[in-house]
This record gives structure tokens, sequence and C-alpha cells, in this order.
């Protein structure tokens, strides 16, 4: 099968939407997908895009993969990518698309001035940890995530 690893169009989302949602059944959260297609494409090819990301094609134009990224900033240690999603259809893994989709990312950090890359993985994803481990990534244990919710936002902000 040939894929072909481009930058994400605006003519993508609705494709690359349909991966995020993937992904979310898999980490046993569908319910947690709340952005929109339009919220989705306004952010990555509006007036201010925030985000930016690869794709990976088969012939037919069937996006199989996806890498979303964007750009964050550490006081410590200055200009950071940070990779917010890597997708890869269920009926296309283990065929290298993941890695290529990687290799995209850290190919535009090492070019562009980032300092370092960043990302999540769940704890038990013990597949996804092996495979950034394969890159003599660090997966580290030591920080928690914060985060407040829309609602409490708004709260939080009214006081």
């Amino acid at each position: 099968m040939e894929i072909t690893i481009r930058k994400a169009k605006a003519m993508d989302v609705p494709q690359m939407l349909a991966l995020v949602k993937e992904l979310a059944l898999f980490e046993k959260e569908p319910e947690a997908v709340t952005v929109t297609e339009a919220e989705m494409l306004d952010a990555g090819f509006g007036e201010k895009p925030i985000w930016f990301g690869w794709v990976a094609l088969e012939a037919e134009g069937r996006i199989l993969g996806i890498a979303l990224c964007y750009d964050r900033y550490s006081t410590w240690k200055g200009r950071c990518l940070y990779l917010e999603d890597i997708v890869v259809t269920s009926t296309a893994r283990s065929q290298g698309i993941g890695e290529r989709l990687f290799r995209q990312c850290v190919e535009h950090g090492a070019t562009n001035g980032y300092h370092w890359m960043r990302w999540q993985v769940l704890d038990w994803n013990t597949d996804a940890i092996r495979f950034y481990e394969r890159f003599g990534a660090a997966v580290s244990t030591g920080w928690l995530n914060g985060e407040l919710t829309e609602e409490q936002l708004h709260i939080v902000a009214a006081q």
C-alpha cells in the first residue's frame, strides 16, 4: 500500500476529526470529544491558526493517520513543539504509518528552532509507550495534569 505524508489541509478536517473520535473510543472516552468540525477548521485554518499537522493518505485519498501539533513555550527550556495527537486508524496499524508521522514532527522540530518536543501518553497504553521508547524518548511519571473545564473557567473568572 502506497502512503503519502503531507501537511494537513482544510479539506482534511472531517476525516481528521473522525480519527480523533476513533482515538477517543480507543481511550475509552468517546463522549469526551466535544470539538466541532467548524471549531477544528477555524483553529487550524482560520484567521489565527493554533495547530498544524500532517496526514497519511492512501492513493484513493482516504486519511489513515494524522499528527497534530502546536507551539508551546517553557520558561525553563524555551520554544517547544507539542504533539497533541498522533493517530493511525486501527485497520492500518503496524505498517509504519505512525513512525512516518512521528518522524515528520521530529523533522519539523529539528529544522524550525524548537528546543524540545513533548507529548502525553496514557500509562496503560503500553504499545504507545514502547513506540516512543524506540526513539529513545523518556516517558516521565513525575508530573500530574491540572485542568479547568469551560464552565470552571467562567466561574473562576467571575470571582
